[in-house]
């Protein structure tokens, strides 16, 4: 496969376009992987009182519900979304992972995970207190995404 940039000033608006024979998987993971970059990049709206805010979503470590909802947080705020959290996994990019039936998580930001073999396991974020805990049923999937981009990372 031949990856080709071509810069043109003039533009209005950056276009990213795939020439192929076919559809392949290889196609699709190209398509899927730029998909992510720019969902990832786009802001979408949080709330927080009668205050709306537009952060991108690599800025949010985990979504959950709660009493009132839908929570979306950050390292430091946590802020709310009208966004049902089925809604939620149909739009994220792939770098968000369903981790339980209450919690979307961002893999980017994961820093650890404690096993439990008998109960959930806990997943800590870098530079925040915050925790998510994952289920026994969604902690092997979880292992073999992280597992997967390390994989592509040494390429």
């Amino acid at each position: 496969m031949k990856i080709r940039i071509e810069i043109d000033e003039g533009m209005a608006e950056d276009e990213v376009i795939i020439r192929c024979r076919g559809l392949t998987e290889e196609v699709t993971a190209v398509q899927k992987a730029v998909s992510d970059v720019v969902n990832a990049s786009q802001r979408f709206p949080f709330y927080k009182g009668n205050t709306e805010y537009y952060l991108a979503l690599d800025e949010i470590l985990f979504f959950e519900t709660d009493d009132s909802g839908i929570s979306a947080h950050t390292k430091k705020e946590m802020y709310q979304t009208k966004y049902k959290l089925y809604e939620l996994e149909d739009i994220l990019p792939g770098v968000f992972m369903r981790v339980s039936k209450s919690t979307i998580l961002n893999t980017r930001h994961i820093y650890s995970i404690s096993r439990n073999l008998t109960a959930s396991s806990v997943v800590a974020f870098e530079g925040t207190h915050k925790q998510v805990y994952v289920s026994r049923y969604y902690y092997k999937p979880l292992i073999s995404k992280l597992e997967e981009k390390r994989l592509k990372h040494e390429k």
